[in-house]
């Protein structure tokens, strides 16, 4: 009797992931979309509370709602409590198949960059006179004039190229530290808000139905 009273008074823990992925066609499970603490007995079980089953209908972004969450655990146990915590939705992303690795469209795209910066940086030193300042520098220092200033443009180009792979935070795939690049920043910070339009276009989505019945 002691252990029953201690059952009902069970709490359930739920903290909802703020996004996930899985495949066409697959079942979503709680275990897949939250963290859970709950009673031993039970958390195996509660993991495997299907939350909703992808279709094709469903195209690349489902939405699921921390009450309809509540609604499927509610149906497999009804004598616990539940309590929530954290983010109110989770956004699950259908991935499909990767396509095939495309050698020329990789170079053609890695040349439009590459020439697309290296044009950037020559009209930025056009427009700042970048050469003349080299001249000058050189000729104040030696008090000769020399219109290639090596010993100023090769440090110089040496140390454009260093900063970006400071800047960028990255050398190839190898990342210098653990510190977040500022475009890595500014990425995060478009998913962010990326993924608030989408909760917030579901949810007056939902709401026209609600209002259409």
């Amino acid at each position: 009797m002691f252990g029953e009273v201690n059952e009902m008074e069970s709490t359930i823990y739920i903290r909802l992931r703020h996004r996930v992925q899985v495949r066409p066609n697959h079942s979503v499970f709680l275990g897949q979309i939250a963290q859970i603490i709950a009673p031993e007995p039970c958390l195996n079980k509660l993991k495997d509370v299907k939350v909703h089953q992808v279709t094709e209908e469903d195209k690349n972004i489902i939405i699921v709602d921390v009450m309809l969450v509540l609604s499927r655990i509610r149906k497999e146990f009804p004598q616990f409590e539940i309590q929530t915590i954290g983010p109110s939705q989770t956004i699950i992303e259908v991935v499909f198949k990767k396509k095939k690795f495309s050698k020329p469209l990789f170079i053609c795209v890695w040349l439009l960059l590459f020439v697309g910066a290296a044009l950037a940086i020559m009209n930025f030193h056009e427009d700042v006179s970048m050469r003349e300042v080299h001249q000058r520098l050189y000729t104040i220092i030696t008090g000769k004039e020399d219109p290639h200033p090596l010993i100023f443009q090769v440090p110089y180009s040496i140390g454009l190229g260093m900063g970006m792979v400071l800047f960028f935070n990255h050398l190839f795939r190898k990342r210098l530290n653990e510190e977040p690049s500022p475009l890595e920043v500014e990425m995060f910070n478009y998913q962010q808000s990326l993924d608030q339009y989408v909760i917030m276009h579901e949810n007056k989505e939902s709401m026209k139905h609600i209002d259409d019945h």
